[in-house]
C-alpha cells in the first residue's frame, strides 16, 4: 500500500501530534524514530522515571536547551508553542494536553495504561496502545469508548499481534482460506550439527529449571533433519521431547496471541499451543490439516512456532506467518509456484513475514491513525478469549502476583469468562495484587484466590466489558 499518496490526498489534517506515555526499549524507539517521519510530531514524553523521559530526546538528538519539564497540560501548551520538547513524571499529562492529537501508550503496567487511556479518549484522543498487558484485559471495553468518542484505539504496526491482524485481514480480503496463524517467539533454537547440540538465541534470561542448551542423543539426531512425508507428528513430539529443558514461550508470547485472536477469530488448538520447534519450510507441513499429514484439527486456528535452524541459516526474526490455501486450483497453483514454501501435496502455503521493528514501524499506525482516523486492525474486535495465569511454583497467601514476565506464573489462553468466584482469572488483573490463599503448582487461578484492590480502574473496566459484551463461560 502506497501510504504517502493516502497521507497527501486523505488527511483529515496536515500534521498528527503525538505524546509518549513510557520511554522504555520500545517507547524510546518510537520517539527516536517519529522525529524523523513526515506528518509527524513526537513532542511530548512521559515517563515515572523523568531521566528515562529526558534519554529518549537525547537519544532522538534534541539538545537540551529544547528541552523543558512541565507538569500541567496549560504550561505544556505553551513551551509546546515556543518549539519546546515537553518531559514530564505526570503520566496524565500527555492525554490532557489540548493540541495532541494522540498518545502512544507504553507503560507496560496494565494498572496505569488503562487509567491514562481512558482519560485519553475521554479528551478525545487517538489512542495507539503498545501496552499489551492491558489491551489483552480490557481491549475491546476501550475500543467501544473510543468508538462512541469519534476516537481510534488501536494496536501498533512493529508488535507482533498488529503485525499478525493486519496479515490476517490481508488474506481474507483476497479470499485465502486461512488455515494457522501465528507468531515467532523472539527465542531461536539453533541446531549445531557438528557438536549435535541445540541451543536457544535470545535476549531474555533464562531461569531455572531452563537451560540456554542441550545435548541432541545419537538416536534424537535424525528427528532434527528436515521432516519426512507422513511423519509430522513423530518428528515434533521427539523434537519437544529432546528440547523440553529449554525455554518455553512466555506468558507475554500467549498474551499477543489473545489480542490477535480476540481482533480475528483465530482460535488455539490447545489452551498452551502446540508451539512445534520447526524450520521455515517445515511450517506449512506441520500446520497444515491432519487429512493432509499436519498437526492441525481445524482451519482458522492460532499458534506459535520457535524458528529451528542452523547458525548459518536465516530465521524468523520473530516476525508473523499464516499458513493459507486458495480453494481454487489454480490460484492455488499459483501460491505453490511464485516464491513461498508448501507442503508435500501443496495444500498449504506458508506466507511470512521474518521481522517485526518494534517503534521503528509503529509511525505507520500513528499517521494512519492521526491523518486518516484509521485504526490498523479490524473492525472486529471482541473478547473471545483470555488469558489466564497457572501456577508455575507454590504460591502462598499475601505473596504479590507479577506480570507476564513472572517465572512464578505461566500462561494459558481459554475462553473470556466474567468476574466471577470460581471463574479463571484474567491474568493481568492479577498483577501487583496479592493472593488470598494458598495455590497449589498447577492450579489454574481463579478469582476467590486473589485479592481485589480498591479503586482499581482496571477491574472496573473488566466489569464494564462483562457486562456489554455476552460470555460464553457463566
Amino acid at each position: 500500500m502506497n501510504y504517502e499518496s493516502l497521507y497527501k490526498k486523505l488527511p483529515l489534517k496536515k500534521c498528527v501530534a503525538v505524546g509518549i506515555i513510557g520511554t522504555g526499549a520500545y517507547g524510546t524507539a518510537v520517539v527516536t524514530q517519529g522525529l524523523l517521519t513526515p506528518h509527524l510530531k513526537v513532542r511530548v514524553v512521559a515517563d515515572i522515571n523523568l531521566e528515562n523521559a529526558k534519554s529518549a530526546y537525547s537519544k532522538a538528538g534534541i539538545p537540551e536547551e529544547l528541552q523543558i519539564y512541565c507538569s500541567e497540560p496549560l504550561e505544556a501548551e505553551e513551551a509546546l508553542a515556543k518549539g519546546k520538547y515537553v518531559y514530564t513524571d505526570n503520566s496524565s499529562l500527555p492525554g490532557q494536553i489540548p493540541s495532541l492529537d494522540m498518545i502512544c501508550d507504553s507503560t507496560g503496567c496494565p494498572e496505569q495504561s488503562a487509567q491514562y487511556i481512558l482519560e485519553a479518549i475521554e479528551h478525545k484522543k487517538h489512542v495507539a496502545v503498545i501496552t499489551k498487558d492491558c489491551d489483552a484485559c480490557i481491549g475491546p471495553i476501550l475500543r467501544k469508548k473510543a468508538d462512541e468518542n469519534n476516537v481510534v484505539y488501536t494496536p501498533v504496526d512493529g508488535d507482533q499481534h498488529g503485525l499478525l491482524i493486519q496479515m490476517y485481514q490481508w488474506a481474507k480480503s483476497i479470499g485465502l482460506t486461512v488455515l494457522c496463524g501465528g507468531k515467532a517467539t523472539d527465542g531461536e533454537f539453533i541446531y549445531s550439527r557438528e557438536e549435535g547440540t541445540v541451543s536457544i538465541k535470545t535476549d531474555k534470561v533464562v531461569s531455572y529449571p531452563f537451560q540456554t542448551a542441550v545435548k541432541i542423543s545419537e538416536q534424537d539426531r535424525k528427528y532434527f533433519e528436515k521432516i519426512p512425508e507422513g511423519c509430522v507428528s513423530e518428528y515434533i513430539n521427539r523434537r519437544q521431547k529432546a528440547l523440553e529443558a529449554l525455554p518455553p514461550p512466555g506468558a507475554y508470547d500467549l498474551c499477543e496471541m489473545t489480542i490477535a485472536a480476540n481482533y480475528t477469530g483465530l482460535s488455539p488448538q490447545t489452551d498452551r499451543l502446540l508451539h512445534a520447534p520447526m524450520r521455515i519450510s517445515e511450517i506449512p507441513q506441520v500446520y497444515g490439516n491432519i487429512s493432509h499429514g499436519g498437526l492441525l484439527e481445524k482451519d482458522e486456528t492460532l499458534d506459535l512456532v520457535t524458528c529451528l535452524h542452523e547458525p548459518a541459516d536465516a530465521g524468523l526474526g520473530g516476525g508473523v506467518f499464516l499458513v493459507v490455501r486458495s480453494d481454487n486450483e489454480y490460484s492455488n497453483e499459483i501460491l505453490a509456484t511464485k516464491g513461498q514454501i508448501t507442503n508435500h501435496d501443496k495444500s498449504a502455503t506458508v506466507i511470512y513475514r521474518p521481522y517485526h521493528l518494534c517503534g521503528v514501524e509503529t509511525p505507520v499506525t500513528l499517521l494512519t491513525a492521526g491523518l486518516l482516523g484509521l485504526h490498523t486492525a479490524s473492525d472486529s474486535y471482541l473478547p473471545r478469549y483470555q488469558l489466564a495465569k497457572i501456577a508455575a511454583r507454590p504460591i502462598f497467601p499475601g505473596e504479590v502476583f507479577g506480570g507476564d514476565h513472572c517465572t512464578a506464573l505461566a500462561g494459558a489462553i481459554k475462553p473470556y469468562a466474567p468476574v466471577k468466584p470460581g471463574n479463571y482469572a484474567e491474568g493481568h488483573l492479577l498483577t501487583g495484587n496479592k493472593a488470598k490463599t494458598y495455590i497449589p503448582k498447577g492450579a489454574v487461578i481463579t478469582y476467590d484466590m486473589v485479592e481485589e484492590p480498591e479503586h482499581s480502574v482496571l477491574w472496573r473496566l473488566r466489569r464494564e466489558q462483562d457486562a456489554l459484551f455476552a460470555s460464553p463461560a457463566e
